[in-house]
């Protein structure tokens, strides 16, 4: 039986609840204080699941506010917990329809140690796909996208690049084949947290191996395999598909013609790394996160709104807002409020409220993580190519399931690379102590795409990724030896989103590029 509210008064000190109640450990005091300590009457709530009158008991000099945003969160809670009965699950778990499914069938290793015993891959792909299997664009994607980068019979919605993509458009459909996927760890078809463990079969959850950039691309490239296709005319993407697009290169140089990487970076770089964090905290620190586990139950919707109301201060720039908000209220006339109030603030609301019920919490958490770790330099990559051999062989001789490596990886090779001792590692992480070591560092690690013409494309009123990192990425190419690197630096007001927007800019840049012949 649930207990009920407690009310009571407090002067000055003294604390007095009334006995025979359950005793309780959260107080949260609810009417006006003015002056700490003073002899006002405070009332004071005491948290129980029962509704109660939370009003004053006393008068007071004002009346209390209302709060439409907080009551809003409340109610959708309660709709989450109705629905339970029989009712829909979130739309996350079923958000987009009309694409394929790549299934692999095969125990596949991670970067870090995880395991997955199968795995599926959406996507969807748009344009002829000519005689000898070369005409394929590989097009990553963001964050939190899906594989529906453009319409198709099977889906009519506009896809996130529908005016990018067809007939005369910047990736020509009447040229090229293009196939677009979710990542693995998303959760728009792809397997992620959200995906059945064939173990136990329920959610992974929290139970998912951690991903990196590099395994999205790899299990791509399986895909890819099973298709027939031995190399792609150009490996693209714009934000996290930027860096996709580089790692696809430098995983599999001899199958990749050409980059294009848009609003990207070679490494992240703390500031980014330091929002994305935030985000997780936010998410995290709802109680319905419940450490994962909450697909049975109340998904942590607030989390995941104020998550993106902080990645959408990072997505724009302040010029575009200054000219398309200002300081406008949207309700001026009104007293304010202390829910959203400034255009501004309706928009942020706005965009957090699409954002809560169409994307996994897990699959942000999982796939933000794998941005922050993405680093092309060369101590990472022999990092990374030890730990896929080690956690190879550990598998192979039955000594648990931890990581990853492809099967194409010579077992003499992955012998040669166990045997590498702990020390110079140790020594080698001194000697990259000071920046100019650092892209050293990241120098030596590019220096496999040197003869692959790339095209880097940044934008001035980026926050998220500032255009002086995609200038690093075009520097470091150009210093190894690339004779056919382009950069260009977008003057928009739209900041990192502009990939999205820059129909004409972007656009133009990115069909020059493709349709260019060496």
């Amino acid at each position: 039986m649930h207990a009920r509210f407690v009310t009571s008064t407090l002067t000055g000190s003294a604390r007095v609840i009334k006995a025979g109640h359950p005793r309780v450990t959260s107080l949260a005091f609810t009417a006006p204080v003015r002056k700490f300590f003073h002899t006002s009457p405070w009332t004071l709530s005491v948290n129980a699941p029962e509704a109660v009158n939370t009003a004053p008991t006393h008068s007071s000099s004002n009346p209390p506010m209302a709060f439409p945003c907080v009551d809003h969160l409340e109610q959708r809670t309660q709709k989450f917990l109705q629905s339970f009965d029989g009712g829909p699950e979130p739309s996350y778990s079923n958000p987009v329809s009309g694409y394929s499914l790549y299934q692999h069938n095969e125990p596949f290793l991670l970067d870090h140690g995880g395991i997955l015993p199968k795995f599926e891959i959406a996507y969807e792909s748009w344009g002829e796909l000519n005689e000898d299997k070369s005409n394929v664009i590989l097009l990553h994607t963001g964050l939190s996208a899906s594989s529906h980068a453009k319409s198709h019979p099977a889906n009519t919605a506009p896809g996130w690049w529908e005016k990018f993509i067809g007939p005369g458009l910047a990736i020509d459909t009447n040229r090229f084949h293009v196939i677009c996927t979710n990542v693995i760890g998303g959760c728009y078809g792809s397997t992620g947290p959200s995906s059945i463990d064939p173990k136990d079969n329920k959610p992974y959850a929290t139970r998912f191996p951690i991903v990196t950039i590099f395994d999205m691309v790899r299990a791509q490239f399986e895909m890819l395999n099973s298709m027939g296709i031995k190399k792609l005319h150009a490996s693209v993407g714009a934000s996290m598909g930027g860096m996709q697009s580089l790692a696809a290169a430098l995983l599999f140089k001899e199958r990749v013609g050409k980059i294009v990487s848009i609003s990207a970076a070679a490494r992240s770089h703390p500031y980014s790394i330091a929002l994305r964090f935030t985000q997780r905290q936010v998410l995290m620190a709802d109680p319905n996160w419940n450490k994962g586990f909450y697909y049975d139950k109340v998904p942590p919707h607030s989390g995941m709104k104020l998550a993106r109301e902080i990645a959408t201060i990072s997505y724009r720039s302040g010029p575009e807002w200054e000219q398309r908000f200002g300081r406008k209220r949207s309700q001026p006339t009104t007293t304010p409020s202390l829910c959203a109030d400034f255009l501004i603030e309706t928009y942020l609301d706005h965009q957090g409220e699409r954002f809560c019920l169409q994307y996994d919490p897990n699959s942000l958490l999982y796939v933000s993580k794998a941005m922050d770790m993405f680093d092309l330099s060369a101590f990472n990559s022999a990092e990374t190519n030890l730990r896929r051999a080690r956690n190879s062989l550990r598998l192979q001789e039955g000594k648990g399931s931890s990581a990853p490596e492809n099967a194409a990886t010579p077992p003499e090779e992955q012998v040669a690379a166990c045997s590498t001792t702990v020390s110079p590692e140790e020594q080698k992480k001194k000697e990259l102590d000071t920046p100019k070591a650092q892209l050293s560092d990241l120098k030596e690690g590019m220096s496999s795409l040197k003869d692959i013409p790339a095209l880097i494309l940044g934008i001035q009123s980026d926050i998220l990724f500032p255009v002086w990192q995609q200038k690093e990425v075009a520097d470091c190419l150009r210093e190894v030896g690339n004779k056919n690197v382009t950069y260009y630096e977008l003057d928009s007001m739209y900041g990192h989103d502009a990939f999205l927007l820059e129909i004409v800019n972007v656009g133009s840049a990115v069909k020059g590029h493709l349709e260019l012949k060496e």
